[in-house]
């Protein structure tokens, strides 16, 4: 048996014992998760092992066992079981945010927790997040804009309005600009910062890694009113904030199953067609990102709507068209005799 299976199944006996008043005999937590009773006897002698206050006590023919009422509420830190290991495996996941100091608070927290634990517990620990592999999703390197990813986050407190120095992806110079900082976003592993830009005279999105200089100054700016920042993280498709539009893409039976079995936006309407397919329907903004996300599978998705995003994935297939088409016509070529 896997190892992670092992640490998976002692956690689901604590937490059987934690739930239970009056504790639980072997054969009832044999059921609870599905193994045989010799199987459960020896995780409790491991988790006795371990340090885990587990004890036994006769009820008339029947053994219980149970955890000491102190474990139940808390560890030596004000935290139970369950919540020390949620906050363990969400410092693994969130590994995308290295380099800043929100990464390195989390590490300190969970490096003087630790320290406050038994060191059997703390093994025990150690071991169950064995059982969970995370692959981060990929992130740029924060530690270069630390001090201004710093500087925002004082100022977005603070209500106060900043000077900066940025270049757009597709600009050739830089512009300064005042802004008000409304909210730091973090989204497909970048921050942005949500704001009201004094120079545009409209809500814009900067990409904090192309902010090449700032300055917090003392002008204090009023609480946006009606602000929703989780209107402008559009799910898979890109941080961007202006009137969405509907797009329409019919995917190919083949593609079909991958589409139906995520929730990719919050607004996506999914219909099923007779042959298999499925047309997928949400209303969104930012078309480079969709556009992205239409192209990622090929021929098996045909945009239906609205026709700018229909013409640009039509191009970008002509330019791969142009790039691969004499490497495919030579494979077409039949051998020499």
């Amino acid at each position: 048996m896997a190892r992670g299976e092992q640490l998976a199944r002692q956690w689901r006996i604590l937490q059987e014992l934690i739930v239970s008043r009056a504790g639980r005999s072997v054969p009832e937590l044999a059921d609870a998760v599905d193994c045989h009773v010799r199987t459960v006897y020896r995780d409790l002698d491991a988790l006795q092992a371990a340090g885990f206050p587990v004890t036994t006590e006769r009820e008339g023919r029947r053994t219980v066992w149970s955890l000491l009422d102190p474990a139940k509420r808390s560890l030596p830190v004000p935290f139970s079981l369950p919540e020390l290991v949620a906050l363990y495996v969400g410092r693994r996941l969130a590994a995308g945010l290295e380099g800043t100091v929100f990464y390195e608070a989390l590490e300190s927290l969970c490096a003087k927790i630790r320290l406050l634990l038994p060191p059997e517990m703390a093994a025990h620990l150690d071991r169950e997040q064995e059982g969970l592999a995370v692959a981060a999703p990929p992130a740029k390197r924060h530690a270069a804009y630390r001090g201004i990813l710093e500087q925002l986050a004082a100022a977005v407190s603070a209500r106060r309005k900043v000077d900066l120095t940025y270049r757009a992806a597709a600009a050739a110079r830089q512009t300064r600009r005042r802004v008000d900082p409304y909210r730091l976003l973090y989204h497909g592993g970048s921050f942005y910062l949500l704001g009201f830009c004094n120079l545009r005279k409209d809500i814009r999105i900067f990409a904090v890694d192309r902010i090449r200089r700032l300055a917090v100054t003392e002008e204090a700016f009023p609480p946006p009113q009606g602000l929703r920042p989780e209107a402008v993280l559009q799910a898979d498709f890109g941080v961007y904030h202006g009137p969405p539009v509907t797009v329409r893409v019919r995917f190919a039976p083949a593609a079909a199953p991958y589409v139906l079995e995520r929730i990719w936006h919050p607004t996506q309407r999914i219909r099923r067609e007779p042959d298999g397919g499925v047309v997928f329907e949400a209303d969104v903004a930012g078309g480079e990102e969709i556009k992205r996300w239409v192209m990622k599978w090929g021929a098996e998705a045909e945009v239906l709507a609205p026709e700018g995003l229909r013409r640009a994935v039509a191009a970008e297939a002509e330019a791969l068209a142009r790039r691969y088409g004499a490497a495919l016509r030579r494979a077409r070529r039949p051998p020499r005799p």
